[in-house]
C-alpha cells in the first residue's frame, strides 16, 4: 500500500518543505552512489499481490477494514479499495528450493485468508480485473479510509484542474468513459515481482527488465475484459495509466513523466538516473514532512512511491540499516492460480540473471522506443503480438518464449543453484502455457465464447478452478 501518511491537507509551505527535504535526501543518495555504500548482497526475490475481496455473487465486498482485523496479520495489508487488499512474504534469496518455498509460503498465508473471509460471507480472488466489478462501484466511498489514499486523491486532481479522468481503451469492443476520481485504479490489481540486485549490475538488470516486459505482459495476460467489454489481453495496463493520468500531455498520448508510465529510456550507468529524474520531472503529490534523519530518505522513498513506472527502482535497508537496490517489476496481474504466479516470477528471474549478464546486453540491440512499443503491443494482443526483437527481427512473442526465451530462463535459474527439479515444475507450467496458448485471458475469453457473457458465471467458474490449485492449462471450460 506504500508509507502511510498523517494528514490529506497541504499548504504551499507544505510543499516547499517537502521539496527541500527530497533535494537533500537526492544529494546524499548521489553521495552514496559515489561513495558505493550499497550492499552488494544480491538475487534475493520477493513479490507482493494484490487481490479482491468478492461476497456470494462475486461482486467486490467493500469490507476490507474488518477483514484485516479479524485477520491479524501484518503480512496482509489494505489497498486503496475496500475491497482490495494486498499480500506479503518474506523475501528469499534465488537458491535451492527458493521457488519452491515461496509458493508453500504464499499457499499457506492465502489459505488462511480465504478461510477467515468465508466467516465474512466472502472469499479471496486473485485476478487482474474482477469481471463483475462495475464503475458505479468504484467510487471515493468505496476507498479505503487513509490519508494516503484521500490526498492522492485530491491531489491528482488538483493537478488536472478538476478535469474527470477520461478511460479510452480500444481493443475488440471500445470502451470510452469519465470518471470523477481516481478509484478506477483500484480495478487494477497486480503480482509485483522484486528482486535486490548488485550496485554494479543495477543498470543492466533494469534496461534488461525493460526489455523483457513486453515477453513477460504477453506470458502472463489475465485481464481481457472491464465493465463488460473485451479490449486488451492484459486490460490493466492502460487501465492504470490512463486511471492517474497527470504529467505529460494529459489527454494525449504522450507517455513520457506521466506517473504511469514505461519510462523516458534507458538507464546509462546507474539507477541514479531515475531517482534524479523524479525530482527533475514529478511534482510532489504527497509533501506530509517527516521529522526524520536524512539517512532514512523518507521523503525520497514516499515521492518514489507516487511514481507507477513499469519497472520501478526501489531502495530499501536491512536489519543493520544498510541501503540496497531493488527492481519492482509490475507488469504481471494478479492470477490465475499461485503456480501460475510463481512461474511467472521463475521466468523473469531466469531471463533476468541470463540476459542481464549477457554481451553485448540486449539494450544495445534494440532501441528503447522499439522496447516500450513492444510492450504495449504485447498488452494489446497477447502471445499472438508480432514484435521487433533483438538485432531487428520481426517475431510471435509465443514462439519467441518457447523457442528462445524459455531456455535461456533455464540457465538464468541454473545459474543461480536453483533446484532442477523446480525449474522443471515452473518452466514447465510456463512451456505448457505457451504451448496451449492458454493465458488467464485466454481462458476468460475462452469460456464466455463457449458459455456466454455472463460476468457473475465467468467469475464463479474462474474462482473454482482457482482453489483447485492447477495452473490455468489445466483449467477446463465446463459451462
Amino acid at each position: 500500500m506504500g508509507q502511510e501518511i498523517d494528514t490529506c491537507q497541504f499548504t504551499e509551505h507544505d510543499f516547499q518543505q517537502f521539496s527541500q527535504r527530497l533535494q537533500q535526501e537526492t544529494a546524499l543518495l548521489e553521495s552514496w552512489f559515489q561513495q558505493e555504500r550499497f550492499a552488494v548482497d544480491a538475487s534475493i526475490g520477493g513479490f507482493e499481490l494484490e487481490a479482491w475481496l468478492v461476497d456470494r455473487q462475486y461482486r467486490p465486498a467493500p469490507i476490507n477494514e474488518a477483514y484485516l482485523e479479524r485477520l491479524q496479520n501484518p503480512l496482509v495489508v489494505p489497498e486503496l479499495a475496500q475491497f482490495n487488499v494486498e499480500f506479503n512474504t518474506p523475501a528469499r534469496r534465488l537458491e535451492g528450493r527458493a521457488l519452491h518455498y515461496m509458493q508453500e509460503e504464499l499457499d499457506r498465508l492465502w489459505n488462511y485468508s480465504d478461510r477467515v473471509a468465508g466467516e465474512f460471507s466472502a472469499r479471496l480472488a486473485m485476478v487482474g480485473i474482477l469481471p463483475t466489478v462495475r464503475q458505479q462501484e468504484l467510487t471515493v466511498a468505496s476507498m479505503t479510509p487513509r490519508a494516503r489514499y484521500r490526498a492522492l486523491n485530491e491531489q491528482v486532481m488538483r493537478l488536472r484542474h478538476g478535469r474527470p479522468l477520461r478511460l479510452n481503451i480500444e481493443g475488440a469492443d471500445a470502451l470510452h468513459i469519465e470518471h470523477d476520481d481516481v478509484m478506477l485504479e483500484a480495478a487494477a490489481t497486480s503480482f509485483q515481482i522484486h528482486l535486490q540486485v548488485k550496485p554494479d549490475e543495477a543498470a543492466a538488470f533494469y534496461n534488461t527488465a525493460l526489455v523483457l516486459a513486453a515477453p513477460m505482459v504477453a506470458a502472463a495476460a489475465n485481464s481481457p475484459f472491464l465493465f463488460g467489454k473485451a479490449l486488451w489481453e492484459e486490460t490493466r495496463i492502460p487501465l492504470f495509466e490512463q486511471s492517474v493520468a497527470i504529467g505529460g500531455d494529459i489527454d494525449g498520448d504522450d507517455p513520457v513523466y506521466r506517473r504511469v508510465t514505461f519510462g523516458s529510456g534507458y538507464l546509462r550507468s546507474s539507477l541514479l538516473e531515475l531517482f534524479l529524474e523524479n525530482l527533475a520531472h514529478y511534482p510532489p503529490l504527497l509533501p506530509e514532512c517527516q521529522d526524520t534523519p536524512p539517512a532514512e530518505l523518507y521523503h525520497l522513498r514516499l515521492h518514489n512511491g507516487t511514481i507507477w513506472r513499469w519497472n520501478r527502482p526501489l531502495i530499501g535497508f536491512d536489519k543493520a540499516g544498510n541501503p540496497h537496490l531493488r527492481i519492482e517489476h509490475r507488469v504481471a496481474p494478479a492470477g490465475p492460480s499461485i503456480p501460475d504466479m510463481i512461474a511467472n516470477a521463475a521466468l523473469f528471474y531466469g531471463l533476468l540473471h541470463r540476459l542481464g549478464r549477457t554481451a553485448p546486453l540486449p539494450e544495445h540491440s534494440l532501441p528503447f522506443a522499439q522496447s516500450r512499443a513492444n510492450f504495449y503491443n504485447a498488452a494489446r494482443h497477447g502471445l499472438q503480438a508480432e514484435v521487433i526483437w533483438l538485432n531487428g527481427r520481426l517475431v510471435e512473442l509465443r514462439q519467441l518464449l518457447l523457442q528462445e526465451l524459455l531456455p535461456l530462463a533455464r540457465q538464468g535459474l541454473e545459474s543461480l543453484d536453483i533446484n532442477p527439479a523446480d525449474i522443471d515444475t515452473y518452466l514447465g507450467i510456463i512451456e505448457a502455457r505457451l504451448s496451449s496458448g492458454r493465458t488467464g485471458a485466454a481462458w476468460q475469453r475462452a469460456y464466455v465464447a463457449r458459455c456466454g457473457g455472463d460476468r457473475q458465471a465467468l467469475t464463479a467458474a474462474y474462482l473454482r478452478w482457482q482453489r483447485s490449485g492447477l495452473p490455468v492449462h489445466e483449467w477446463g471450460l465446463a459451462c
